[in-house]
């Protein structure tokens, strides 16, 4: 352990706001930099989590009650913060997350109509409080987002996918509550844009958040 640690930095947006495709970008950058940093992603990340992904994306699990859902990834979020994200951040390596708390306030607080500040308190208990130190809200309309999955026959299709547009659009607004709420954080990136654009916009605010970072 060097003393010093690392900076915990999340990745959120709705469906197909291109965010396994920005870190890619910004993993090749580290690199190049020869900065410590991990990239991993939620709900997953970890051998329990990712069993815990694989149930709660499950196309064939449409019967799952909302609570349960939410309940779920907060299960997921502890073993991997405690397992992962920690014990790497205690080492001065930098965390780069595709998803974190906010999702959960967007998707199930807000969206499924949970209630944000029930959905936060389930998931401060479940992470002991513990917070990103900057967020990268990928911002895109559903629509363009869903029509970026539909194009992109690689990727994973899982069960959020088949939620009807009213429930994305509900996603985009719980999003937009969090990054008023949460502003000192929360950075709002316009990702309807060429990637190269979107990653070069990031790569400003990293400047200021990673020490030895350069754009």
């Amino acid at each position: 352990m060097n003393g010093k640690w690392g900076t915990f930095i999340t990745f959120e947006g709705g469906e197909g706001a291109g965010k396994t495709t920005v870190l890619s970008r910004l993993s090749e950058l580290m690199k190049e930099q020869g900065i410590p940093f991990l990239i991993t992603r939620e709900p997953g990340g970890i051998e329990i989590a990712e069993k815990i992904r694989t149930i709660i994306l499950d196309p064939l699990n449409t019967a799952m009650d909302s609570r349960t859902e939410a309940l779920l990834y907060a299960a997921a979020r502890r073993q991997h913060l405690v397992e992962k994200v920690i014990p790497a951040l205690q080492q001065g390596i930098h965390v780069f997350c595709d998803r974190f708390i906010d999702s959960s306030l967007a998707y199930q607080g807000h969206a499924r109509g949970l209630g944000i500040e029930h959905i936060l308190s389930v998931n401060s208990f479940a992470t002991e409080g513990k917070m990103p130190d900057r967020t990268f809200y990928l911002d895109i309309e559903p629509e363009k987002g869903l029509a970026r999955i539909e194009a992109n026959r690689g990727r994973e299709v899982n069960r959020l996918d088949l939620e009807e547009l009213s429930f994305h659009h509900r996603v985009r607004e719980g999003y937009h509550l969090l990054a008023d709420r949460f502003s000192d954080r929360i950075v709002v990136v316009d990702a309807d844009r060429d990637i190269e654009t979107v990653v070069n916009d990031i790569k400003g605010y990293l400047s200021l958040a990673l020490k030895g970072f350069r754009e």
